[in-house]
């Protein structure tokens, strides 16, 4: 178990104390539930998300004319797009520990590996779309695990956002407005052990 792990455990467990150990249907050893994790989890990510995206990349960007965000940020000396950002996190979270996982995916995708490639998290992702602001929760068997499977709403905040999908050359919907959910943050949690 690494470090992180034990630390992120370590929290679980006194956040459940300090939420007077809270039980649901779907608890888990600590005793603080899935969708409580993975809403805690979410609202890191979305408030993290939010702020690059708002005060970084709409203001340098949309607002001030500084720098442009592109998804050949090393070539052209730009900002990194806030989804790359996201996935950069993600994949340095997967370094460290197997506790959990995340990753932002979309319906009408830019990058193709960003699609939804489960029936859960197809149905996550329609459910979010249909009901903004509101969570999909789920389990589903993968590889052998059982996992919590949550996806949340991923708004567009901000106009940098609509701007760089609507007119990128790839995008398969062009019509995005502020505040649409054009994607989800999908959180796995395994279940097994």
């Amino acid at each position: 178990m690494t470090q992180f792990t034990t630390r992120m455990k370590a929290a679980i467990v006194g956040g459940a104390m300090a939420l007077g150990g809270l039980t649901a249907p779907a608890a888990n050893a600590e005793g603080m539930d899935y969708e409580t994790v993975s809403d805690l989890l979410h609202l890191v990510m979305a408030s993290d998300r939010a702020v690059y995206t708002r005060l970084i990349v709409n203001r340098l960007q949309n607002e001030e004319g500084v720098i442009k965000a592109s998804e050949h940020f090393m070539d052209e000396k730009a900002l990194v797009l806030p989804a790359q950002m996201f996935r950069f996190g993600a994949e340095m979270v997967a370094e460290e520990t197997d506790e959990f996982t995340y990753s932002l995916l979309s319906l009408w995708p830019i990058n193709k590996q960003n699609a939804p490639t489960t029936d859960l998290e197809k149905e996550g992702l329609q459910y979010v779309v249909d009901n903004p602001g509101e969570p999909f929760y789920g389990e589903e068997e993968l590889g052998g695990t059982t996992y919590f499977t949550a996806v949340y709403g991923d708004p567009a905040v901000a106009g940098a956002c609509v701007s760089c999908h609507n007119d990128h050359k790839d995008t398969p919907k062009s019509d995005f407005e502020l505040g649409d959910v054009m994607g989800g943050v999908v959180i796995r949690i395994p279940m097994d052990g």
